[in-house]
């Protein structure tokens, strides 16, 4: 993409959220409002994602005593699992950035506002209010990243797994995953720890702030 390209890219999407600020302030939702209502959809998002990752473990863990039959069913199987983790995943990353984006648009004009009052009590009220305010999102979005990344090699796995079966249709491809289950249920445990510690993370956001 060209620099012109990009910039109109972006000059169009700015706008886009423009108007997607001023339609919610119409319906009384400030960006505060809207970060509000992210959080909890991530939270709900990260929730769901934990389940589906567990349940498609458990899916793997089923076939590892696979005693012969049907492979291409055993591949399918463990394929629809995989690929409702991945859109999980996916849904994860996406109310991730959605979040970083109204943060740091509310941040921002919280500091544009800050500058335009001449009360210095008040300005410097406010610029507390604000930085305690970011001292608790800071870690929440940390939280919230961690996830993310953890997710990735959990991820990866499965689609190893699930790769190595279609290109081997038979009982050996299917008992080889005697060999990784146990390394694949460690790393899912760990995916589950991060979720739950995310979750805290959002529940002590979300109880800081009045009206969430």
């Amino acid at each position: 993409m060209s620099k012109h390209a990009l910039f109109v890219a972006v000059f169009v999407l700015s706008g886009c959220q423009s108007l997607y600020y001023k339609a919610q302030e119409t319906l009384g939702n400030e960006k505060r409002d809207i970060l509000i209502d992210r959080v909890k959809k991530g939270r709900q998002d990260q929730q769901e994602a934990k389940e589906q990752y567990k349940t498609t473990l458990e899916a793997f863990q089923a076939v590892t005593g696979f005693a012969g039959g049907q492979t291409e069913e055993v591949y399918k199987r463990l394929k629809a699992e995989y690929d409702e983790a991945a859109a999980r995943t996916k849904k994860v990353s996406d109310r991730i950035a959605s979040i970083e984006q109204v943060s740091g648009d509310m941040f921002a004009e919280w500091e544009s506002e800050i500058n335009a009052m001449e009360n210095r009590e008040l300005k410097a009220k406010s610029r507390g209010l604000m930085r305690e305010a970011r001292a608790r999102y800071t870690p929440l979005i940390r939280k919230m990243r961690d996830v993310e990344q953890r997710a990735k090699p959990v991820l990866k796995a499965f689609e190893d797994q699930v790769l190595f079966i279609k290109h081997n249709l038979n009982a050996e491809a299917v008992t080889s995953l005697r060999s990784t289950v146990s390394k694949m249920d460690t790393e899912v445990s760990k995916l589950v720890a991060d979720i739950e510690a995310s979750t805290r993370e959002a529940d002590a956001f979300l109880a800081a702030l009045p009206g969430s």
